[in-house]
């Protein structure tokens, strides 16, 4: 399969969006908080602008079918780097998932982070997320931290 790797652009916005949704309807089953729709994750065009962050999407055949980005973060004054390239927005098309696509726009989120002079790279993740978990780590990434929480329904 011909997939190419590129920046993606205000043109590629609505299809963005629509990717959102697809972010969130996969999370929202994860998370009791998340208010009710219609709700919003990124400020994508924000991300696009900005010089220290970078949006990329995955064509097959002219159609955007994944998606991801990176930002820098400023880290915790107690952390040993002081900045950061925090990942998110990572979603592929539920027909192209299995393929690797996923770990093609990680890879080249890596690249820019490396060329960006970010040795350290994060992400969030449901704990109870057992496919995105498996897919982070298959390229790499290691459980570091889990945040817990009270509900406040008991």
């Amino acid at each position: 399969m011909d997939i190419d790797i590129r920046k993606a652009t205000i043109k590629d916005l609505p299809v963005l969006k629509a990717m959102e949704q697809g972010v969130i309807s996969a999370e929202r089953p994860f998370d009791p908080t998340l208010a009710k729709d219609p709700i919003s994750y990124y400020d994508i065009s924000s991300l696009m602008a900005n010089p220290r962050a970078i949006v990329l999407v995955a064509v097959h055949n002219e159609v955007i079918v994944s998606c991801g980005y990176a930002l820098e973060k400023t880290a915790k004054p107690y952390l040993d780097h002081k900045s950061y390239a925090y990942l998110g927005f990572m979603f592929t098309l539920p027909e192209y998932r299995g393929q690797g696509l996923n770990g093609k726009i990680l890879s080249a989120l890596k690249n820019w982070a490396n060329e960006s002079g970010l040795k350290e790279i994060r992400l969030t993740v449901y704990n109870e997320n057992d496919a995105a978990l498996r897919a982070y780590e298959k390229v790499g990434f290691k459980r570091h931290i889990i945040e817990m929480r009270w509900p406040d329904d008991e």
